[in-house]
């Protein structure tokens, strides 16, 4: 493959990994990021989740959902160890297990476990489940763009593509918004909230919107979250240098990617009743990334219908990072 070029269209972890799975199969690979790769900007949801790796009560989802996230969570291990042995960086995978805190069905959920081949431990009215791992997402990002620079990938930053035009197949280069052409053999768009808008002059039907989620951050001790904690919509989780995540809410605002001070406070609330620890502590950052909304969390992986060598990888909704490994994985699968 060391002749086919391969353009991705978005530089989140579901593009990078994308990115680096088509790299390992030989292909000259560019990514394309409309703003800076692994820089917290506010609104791209790769840095901006908690990095659950686990679908939230996955007993609600179509199966299609949970075994894309579940295998691309049982990958997390290889391919943190993997970008920590070459790059130094650390996405922490950790194997912490989430504890489900009432109301649910516990028999739906020990039933599901059963199912899926998960360990499930009943601690009264809570259920854990010990496989569940987190990733530190903002590292995970972090460590893929460097893995992407050593092994000679292109990255064009701060590079804006137009709104696709409906297009002679196949498609031999893609516009910037400065005039410039970007040409390739094949190309992945991975653009996640931003996808629809880029192809909706396509004849396509993707139905794909910004879904906004808040996220709280807390300052504690180490190992005062020994688990993630999910309640009733609500989760918390903490990373090894005490920092916790508590979120996230879950508005249809368009591409507002700004906070609230209610949702901040309501959030908050909810926080401190999970853990009372937190009363009184102070909130070290509130922000908000946008998720590509999609019905039933089920995402797009596939060719374009009417544009021979076009790609999509995209629409994961909440599960972006969870599903990324297998969805990457699945993607160059299609290209070769």
């Amino acid at each position: 493959m060391a002749n086919t070029s391969v353009l991705v269209v978005g530089g989140g972890i579901v593009g990078c990994l994308t990115a680096m799975q088509l790299r390992k199969q030989g292909y000259a690979v560019t990514v394309v990021e409309r703003n800076i790769i692994a820089a917290q900007t506010s609104g791209e949801a790769s840095w901006a989740g908690a990095g659950i790796a686990f679908p939230l009560l996955p007993w609600f989802y179509r199966d299609i959902v949970n075994e894309l996230a579940l295998a691309g969570a049982r990958a997390y291990p290889q391919v943190s160890a993997e970008l920590l042995a070459e790059t130094g960086i650390d996405p922490e995978c950790i194997r912490s297990g989430m504890l489900l805190q009432p109301p649910f069905d516990l028999e739906q959920a020990l039933s599901w476990c059963a199912r899926f081949g998960l360990a499930a431990e009943k601690q009264g009215e809570q259920l854990l489940i010990p496989e569940v791992v987190q990733i530190r997402n903002p590292r995970l990002l972090q460590a893929l763009k460097v893995w992407l620079v050593k092994h000679g990938v292109q990255l064009r930053e701060q590079t804006q593509l137009l709104p696709l035009q409906e297009t002679q197949s196949p498609l031999r280069g893609w516009q910037t918004t400065t005039g410039e052409m970007l040409h390739a053999d094949k190309f992945v768009v991975t653009s996640g909230a931003w996808s629809f808008e880029l192809l909706r002059q396509t004849a396509l039907t993707l139905d794909i919107k910004p879904m906004r989620g808040q996220m709280l951050l807390y300052q504690m001790t180490p190992e005062l979250l020994p688990h993630i904690l999910y309640r009733d919509g609500f989760y918390m989780l903490q990373r090894l240098d005490g920092y916790v995540l508590a979120g996230s809410s879950l508005e249809d605002v368009g591409f507002d990617n700004g906070t609230t001070e209610s949702m901040r406070q309501e959030m908050q609330a909810k926080a401190e009743a999970i853990l009372p620890a937190l009363r009184g502590q102070p909130i070290v950052k509130h922000w908000s990334g946008l998720r590509p909304g999609t019905p039933h969390n089920i995402p797009t992986i596939g060719r374009h219908p009417q544009i021979e060598n076009l790609y999509l990888n995209t629409g994961h909704f909440r599960y972006g990072v969870t599903m990324a490994p297998e969805c990457a994985r699945q993607i160059v699968a299609l290209l070769e």
